[in-house]
């Protein structure tokens, strides 16, 4: 990784209190929905987006949502977390995301769309595995940010943005250019704030899972394999379902599964 991007991570500002707080609460056996909604609302920022996120279709909640307490109620206490967790840390990281070619909303929803899928297709599988996958594919293109910074600031956007758009491996581009994968990047980056080592390293070994610790591999092996079907240059193609769907069958996951998840997320963004 350069060394422009490593100083740039070790310079990060702490997250918020609020966040802070929404982690220990969702850590807290104890804790309560109710105790969740109290902190979220202290923030009018994590308020606004929680909001506009319970009514998107992508979620595809039966009624409109205008409280912060009925969004908690639908999403659970983990969801609310990733979701408050993904916009802050954007919020932090100052998000141009012209390089990859798109706008920093267009990425958010890309974020909804690789946690949405982890999540509805472990959902049939585990739910305690389901509600990590959510956290780790809501996040794990966060290191995005800071390489289309790094980007930005070398002045290589034209071509980085080129090679990008017509890119099958998404990985081998970003190495060519900053000397890191946004898995690698991700993962210096929540590392640098303390986030517990399963989330790291399920982030870190997802360009290789085969490479993960026999604890992570299989969900390094699922967050892989969801942003093989939604790469930022092309989600949901023919290309990257069919490539995704024979990843799936090779690791020996659950195919059918899968392929549910797939037609009940991309109905949502017909």
């Amino acid at each position: 990784m350069k060394s422009s991007m490593i100083n740039s991570i070790k310079s990060l500002p702490p997250l918020p209190k609020t966040v802070i707080d929404m982690q220990r609460i969702c850590n807290d056996p104890n804790s309560s929905i109710q105790d969740l909604v109290k902190t979220v609302e202290t923030d009018p920022m994590i308020v606004a987006n929680l909001i506009k996120a319970s009514n998107s279709p992508l979620y595809g909640l039966r009624r409109e949502i205008t409280s912060v307490a009925q969004a908690v109620s639908l999403f659970g206490m983990s969801m609310t977390r990733s979701i408050g967790l993904g916009n802050s840390v954007r919020k932090l990281l100052n998000v141009d995301m012209e390089p990859y070619g798109i706008s920093s909303e267009n990425f958010a929803e890309f974020s909804a769309m690789q946690g949405s899928l982890a999540y509805k297709w472990y959902l049939q599988i585990d739910r305690l595995k389901a509600d990590k996958l959510f956290l780790a594919a809501f996040l794990q293109e966060t290191g995005k940010i800071v390489i289309a910074s790094d980007i930005i600031q070398e002045e290589l956007t034209i071509n980085f943005k080129s090679d990008i758009s017509s890119a099958i491996d998404i990985a081998r581009v970003e190495r060519s250019y900053v000397e890191a994968t946004t898995a690698e990047v991700t993962a210096a980056i929540f590392t640098h704030w303390n986030f517990d080592r399963e989330f790291v390293q399920m982030i870190e070994y997802s360009d290789s899972p085969e490479k993960a610790p026999e604890e992570v591999q299989e969900l390094a092996t699922v967050l892989n394999i969801i942003k093989t079907i939604v790469p930022v240059n092309a989600p949901f193609s023919e290309r990257s379902l069919t490539q995704g769907l024979k990843k799936a069958e090779v690791a020996g996951l659950n195919v059918a599964a899968l392929q549910k998840a797939i037609d009940e997320v991309s109905s949502k963004l017909a």
